[in-house]
């Protein structure tokens, strides 16, 4: 008599996590690139129109002191990709788009939408040199835009399951909310790569690239 023995199904990596969420959430991930780049490229469009408009972002920069800062970062291209990593992750991802909506549902979305048209502004290719500069750069902003919409999206999940947290089959809006926090960390983990790879870029592209392209 002849027994069948059945293996045990392997647990799926915790690293596939993120994709599996993705891949069931695609419509939602594929409408925020849309947006992202959609409002980076209208931001753009309007800083080329009216170059008013991109000159007060730059004299803003100036008046902050944050021109100063990236300045005095050049030297060392380590620490310039950690303040980058910083800034982005701190002030963007976390201040912008994930803590603000941990108290109003979705309140991320819109805010990182004006965050988005901003930086457009900021890099309308007003001149020749700006022009040079995008073309190395332009591989950071899809890094760095991309964490941002991972996040972003991790805002979006934690929103429907709090207020709808039956989508999700839980009974009550607390364990609703609970629930959206565990997926919005999920993102995080990819998000976080992305930040880093974009940081240690974007600083390389700066202190490396630029220079040898602007002819400095």
């Amino acid at each position: 008599m002849s027994t069948s023995t059945t293996r045990p199904s392997r647990p799926r990596p915790a690293l596939l996590a993120p994709v599996r969420l993705i891949r069931e959430h695609l419509r939602a991930f594929l409408a925020l690139n849309a947006m992202a780049f959609g409002l980076l490229l209208l931001g753009m469009l309007a800083g080329l129109l009216f170059p008013d408009l991109h000159a007060s972002r730059a004299a803003g920069m100036d008046a902050s002191g944050t021109t100063d800062l990236v300045v005095s970062l050049l030297s060392s291209m380590w620490l310039f990709a950690a303040t980058i990593l910083a800034v982005n992750v701190l002030t963007v991802a976390l201040a912008t788009i994930a803590l603000p909506s941990l108290v109003v549902p979705f309140l991320g979305i819109p805010l990182f939408a004006y965050r988005a048209f901003l930086f457009g502004v900021s890099l309308a290719p007003v001149d020749a040199t700006v022009r040079t500069i995008l073309i190395p750069h332009s591989v950071t902003l899809v890094l760095e835009l991309e964490a941002y919409i991972l996040v972003t999206l991790g805002t979006y999940l934690l929103g429907r399951a709090w207020l709808r947290p039956a989508s999700v089959g839980e009974s009550s809006r607390r364990r609703g909310y609970v629930h959206g926090l565990r997926q919005l960390g999920v993102l995080w983990l990819p998000a976080l790569a992305l930040f880093v790879l974009g940081a240690v870029y974007e600083a390389f592209s700066i202190t490396r690239i630029m220079p040898i392209m602007l002819g400095g």
